[in-house]
């Protein structure tokens, strides 16, 4: 494990009209080389797993002692992301085989479910449902959206009605309807969980890429234009869209993007190098916080908010396992 601190100073990083608040960032490297971790998923404070994107794992580390343990996959798997039930089952998209993944920690065994049609050859990223009956996922180069069945391992594949949108980020809002960017177009994607009806909604500018996405509780959802360095939101319920310039410019590259309990939106700047965590305040409506990961990053690609913890999760292409501390933990 190697524990680095943020630097304080961001220098000619910072916008000269904002206040330069910094969060606490905390690195453990991951000794296998040039394994691209990526994804990571806390089921607890002390417990977080991930993928190995490059070399074919799943990975746990131990925030307390700093050892990680990992599991080989099939050949050829290519892990792109994984989510970990109240139950402690790890699920995961392999990415190159056409399958997500289910792993057992308790009996180790490892079951993976085929997509039923074999257009839909790379499942992306996924969620769960409220309650955890399904996991709805994006396919990327297939150009999909799907469903997962928890219980009876029935996949439901909506196509995009966009010909190589690429669909990538995706989540859930508080009414239980999917979100999901196209990264391909400038259109964000809506599914209506009971009818699986699919309603795309254009951005306001053509030259748009949104990656990643969030909901906050209110309904709005928030994407980050990874082709012009902006963040946007849009509220359904008005129809109107609302963006502001990223600090570090148009070539900022927003990715990796998470909210807090708060609502705030935290996202990365991997246009410069290092890398810069960057938080938003929605009622300010104001960049208020930017971190340089210590690391450099290279590429955050997805984060996730542990909020028990008050932390955001990422991994880094410079083979680092990374936490935010963003909030104080919940105690009892």
């Amino acid at each position: 494990m190697k524990l680095v601190k943020a630097a304080a100073a961001l220098c000619a990083l910072l916008s000269p009209v904002m206040a330069a608040e910094t969060v606490d960032i905390r690195e453990w490297k991951v000794p296998y080389e040039d394994s691209r971790p990526r994804d990571p998923f806390a089921e607890s404070a002390t417990s977080v797993w991930f993928v190995g994107q490059r070399t074919g794992y799943l990975a746990n580390l131990n925030t307390e002692t700093g050892d990680i343990y990992k599991i080989d996959l099939p050949e050829g798997e290519g892990p792109h992301n994984l989510i970990v039930g109240e139950d402690g089952i790890v699920w995961y998209a392999g990415n190159r085989t056409g399958v997500i993944g289910r792993f057992d920690p308790k009996t180790k065994e490892i079951e993976e479910i085929a997509m039923p049609d074999e257009a839909a050859r790379d499942p992306h990223t996924l969620i769960f449902d409220e309650g955890e009956k399904n996991i709805w996922f994006t396919v990327q180069g297939g150009n999909f959206m799907g469903r997962l069945n928890i219980e009876n391992h029935n996949v439901d594949l909506i196509p995009s009605k966009t010909e190589r949108s690429r669909p990538y980020g995706i989540k859930m809002a508080p009414d239980g309807s999917v979100w999901v960017d196209l990264f391909g177009t400038n259109k964000l994607a809506h599914v209506n969980p009971e009818t699986l009806e699919l309603t795309e909604i254009d951005l306001p500018r053509e030259e748009a890429r949104p990656r990643r996405l969030e909901v906050t509780s209110d309904g709005r959802v928030w994407y980050g234009d990874y082709a012009k360095g902006m963040l946007g939101v849009y509220n359904p319920k008005t129809k109107k869209f609302k963006e502001w310039a990223m600090p570090q410019g148009e070539n900022a590259r927003p990715y990796g993007m998470a909210s807090d309990a708060k609502g705030r939106i935290w996202l990365v700047a991997t246009g410069v190098e290092p890398n810069v965590f960057v938080g938003f305040d929605p009622k300010t409506e104001e960049f208020f916080s930017q971190t340089q990961v210590p690391s450099g990053g290279g590429v955050i690609r997805h984060m996730h908010y542990h909020e028990p913890s008050g932390a955001v999760w990422f991994g880094t292409d410079t083979n680092y396992v990374g936490r935010a501390v963003v909030e104080p933990p919940v105690t009892d």
